[in-house]
């Protein structure tokens, strides 16, 4: 009997701690059902509990109830974390860590007020964005997508010179607007194709970058025949792509966007693909997104429309998921993050 009394003892005391070690993990709202290998890090750290979305965009009341409590919100770029939601979460909040370079779907002016920490994922994307940009540059100017449903619908017959002729990169200028690291990304892999000169613009010059040459806004938009804009959204480039600047740019010109829908002034890209004022776009980003079956943009023969995927890159993703988990580890634990948004590095 007392064998067995030691025994329930030994039983008792383990449940308590299990307990008491449950109430001290950190809890971690995950806005979307992420593959195991993508999270890892918070899988591996017992310090943890994740409390998982489901596999579709999580809607903003669900995500206003699911943060209360919580220590750190893992979210997309597709989530909106404003006011409200980190009202929800209240003081345990410690860090808003979002699986995007771009973060104007968090509230960062609150979140500095309240000392909340916020992570991003740039250099992540780098590479995988700039090939999507190439590759999309390519498909517009080429028709490829135009050329493929042509086949699809047996439009294809006799071999005829003027059949889907599109536009080389052989002896062009390309305009990159926005020359970080995606804008310089694209320009190194253009090269190659045997473009004649890359021209950009933005908020100050590059000297170290010898293989391109800084003019205005105006002067790019002018002399370019392939315009891709990597900048960020900010105040003065939202809606940067107006009817002027469509105005401005030359009649054969393919115009790309990687960067935000928001930099373009959507109805104005569409009256200058219409009129023919520009010759062909390319859009990995558009408002709103995602853009509805029937949107007009779709209806364009001249315009190459998919769906956000510059960083659908099997590494890319990982990597980018694991920057979030890592940003948040180091949050909960007291320790600079590694990618903090600038004014935010502080937490409580």
């Amino acid at each position: 009997m007392a064998c067995l009394f030691a025994r329930r003892t030994i039983h008792l005391v383990s449940s308590q701690t299990a307990r008491a070690m449950s109430q001290a993990k950190s809890k971690v709202l995950i806005t979307r059902q992420l593959p195991e290998t993508f999270i890892s890090p918070l899988l591996q750290d017992g310090s943890v509990e994740l409390i998982h979305g489901d596999a579709d965009l999580m809607p903003e009341r669900k995500l206003r109830e699911m943060a209360q409590g919580v220590h750190a919100i893992f979210c997309m770029l597709s989530d909106r974390i404003d006011q409200s939601v980190l009202d929800s979460a209240g003081e345990s909040l410690k860090i808003v860590s979002t699986m995007s370079v771009g973060y104007n779907h968090i509230d960062i002016e609150e979140c500095k007020k309240r000392r909340i920490v916020v992570g991003n994922t740039p250099d992540v994307l780098t590479d995988a964005t700039a090939e999507l940009g190439v590759a999309l540059l390519l498909a517009t100017s080429r028709r490829l997508f135009q050329a493929a449903q042509s086949l699809r619908l047996g439009q294809w017959g006799a071999w005829d010179p003027t059949y889907m002729i599109g536009k080389g990169l052989a002896g062009s200028t390309v305009g990159i607007v926005g020359m970080g690291r995606i804008g310089q990304g694209v320009a190194k892999r253009l090269l190659p194709f045997g473009v004649s000169k890359v021209v950009y613009s933005g908020r100050t010059a590059k000297p170290e970058l010898d293989y391109a040459e800084f003019v205005t806004f105006d002067n790019l938009l002018a002399q370019s025949d392939f315009v891709v804009v990597s900048c960020a959204l900010a105040p003065e480039t939202r809606e940067l792509f107006s009817f002027p600047a469509f105005a401005q740019m030359k009649k054969g010109a393919v115009f790309v966007n990687i960067s935000r829908g928001e930099v373009v002034d959507q109805p104005a890209l569409i009256d200058a693909l219409r009129t023919n004022k520009i010759a062909a776009a390319g859009l990995d980003v558009m408002t709103p997104e995602p853009i509805p079956t029937n949107h007009e943009l779709l209806d364009l023969d001249n315009c190459v429309v998919i769906p956000h995927i510059g960083s659908a890159e099997e590494i890319t993703r990982r990597e980018m998921a694991h920057l979030v988990s890592n940003n948040i580890l180091k949050a909960l634990a007291g320790e600079p993050i590694l990618t903090p948004v600038a004014g935010t590095e502080v937490n409580k």
